[in-house]
């Protein structure tokens, strides 16, 4: 099977949390020699093959290894306040390498796994997991009704045009890696922005932020919470991670995730009001979002810090009426806003593939994501899940490895 098109021809074509990851990753020292390992994982194969699609899955990522940054692309990332031109000349001359790939069969699953030094695997990351949802889209499922498609996104469209209440809503495009074509997500972003363009907020895309116009958004992600665990006591490893990130952008993109070791744990490690003033808001990525809504406004509560002037982002899993849901409960309460992922660019008729690639070894030892929704949870030596679980407050009978 093969596919005519190269599915990733530019290296922006990313989420822009993984630009922002790497500067603070190349300008830390603790991260200089660090040696990391990824791993792909499908949460809803039930039954499906995936192992026809490895030669063309090889064949795309070869031609992403061929590719670089160009001087517009650049030019645009450089203008930006918080990179630096440091990074930008390192960017000028980064390439991937598939040296760092490893990709055969494991039964009707992928075996895929990227292993090499941190700064130089980081990126294949949303490039692979885009590739397979495309190549799923157009050779699994004989690609998608784009009327019907269509449709679906008007309905969506329609469910905020027609509620006139919803004058400070605000989402954001964080669909790339589980997009049904790239295509599709150009014409939503187009669409959605013209439709509602006081509500939709911007693109995690960076290649469709420059090329469109669109705001860029990101800041971090479980990885910098994770790779920490390599560098520094466990125990002290979520600290670590937050103060990292302030020490490369003193303030700027000041929104965190707090599901790396669980909500509970975040709060008592964030609760000192230096990361509270310090950091604009929280980023939600797993369990209920009603209870950690809830539990975020308490802790900026005790910490004598107006809720109205930090902002919530949730992210996990959403769709439009679910985000209206969330909206009614916290709005007027706390600065809100969402990242849709899945359901705004792969509702389209299919089953999109639940599919993530996660960290789960630096410098040799086990790094592991708990998380606030036992589903979540990615690692592959339980005994360290085990213990991580303990240092963070967790119950350990209550973890599981991946697999």
């Amino acid at each position: 099977m093969k596919v005519k098109a190269w599915l990733i021809d530019s290296l922006m074509d990313t989420d822009f949390y993984k630009i922002t990851m790497l500067q603070a990753y190349y300008h830390s020292a603790e991260f200089r020699t660090v040696d990391v390992e990824w791993k792909f994982t499908c949460r809803n194969r039930n039954g499906l093959n995936l192992t026809p699609l490895i030669p063309e899955i090889q064949r795309q990522l070869k031609h992403i290894c061929t590719l670089h940054f160009t001087d517009q692309e650049l030019e645009y990332l450089g203008e930006l306040p918080y990179i630096t031109p440091d990074f930008i000349e390192f960017l000028r001359i980064f390439r991937l390498n598939m040296r760092y790939v490893k990709l055969e069969p494991k039964g009707e699953d992928l075996n895929l796994r990227f292993h090499g030094p941190l700064v130089h695997v980081t990126l294949f990351e949303i490039y692979t997991l885009a590739i397979i949802s495309e190549l799923h889209t157009e050779l699994n499922c004989d690609g998608f009704d784009i009327a019907l498609a269509r449709e679906k996104l008007t309905s969506k469209i329609a469910l905020i045009k027609d509620d006139k209440e919803l004058s400070n809503l605000h989402f954001a495009d964080f669909g790339t890696r589980r997009r049904a074509t790239k295509a599709w997500q150009k014409e939503v972003l187009e669409t959605v922005h013209q439709q509602l363009p006081r509500c939709f907020s911007g693109t995690s895309n960076l290649h469709f932020a420059h090329t469109l116009g669109l705001p860029p958004i990101g800041t971090m992600a479980h990885e910098w919470f994770q790779s920490w665990q390599a560098v520094t006591r466990l125990v002290d490893a979520q600290k670590a991670a937050l103060e990292g990130w302030v020490q490369e952008y003193r303030g700027r993109l000041g929104i965190t995730v707090t599901d790396c070791y669980s909500m509970d744990s975040f709060i008592r490690d964030f609760s000192d009001p230096y990361f509270g003033k310090l950091y604009d808001g929280l980023r939600h990525d797993s369990g209920c979002p009603f209870e950690w809504g809830e539990k975020a406004i308490k802790m900026y509560q005790d910490m004598n810090i107006d809720p109205l002037s930090k902002t919530l982002i949730f992210s996990d899993s959403l769709n439009f009426p679910r985000m209206l849901e969330i909206w009614k409960r916290f709005n007027k309460r706390i600065k809100i806003s969402f990242g849709i992922g899945t359901n705004l660019m792969n509702d389209v008729g299919n089953v999109p593939l639940n599919i993530v690639i996660k960290m789960v070894s630096a410098n040799g030892r086990p790094v592991a994501k708990i998380s606030d929704e036992p589903g979540k949870s990615m690692c592959e030596d339980l005994s360290y899940l085990q213990y991580l679980a303990t240092l963070y407050g967790i119950d350990p009978s209550t973890v599981k490895i991946s697999e």
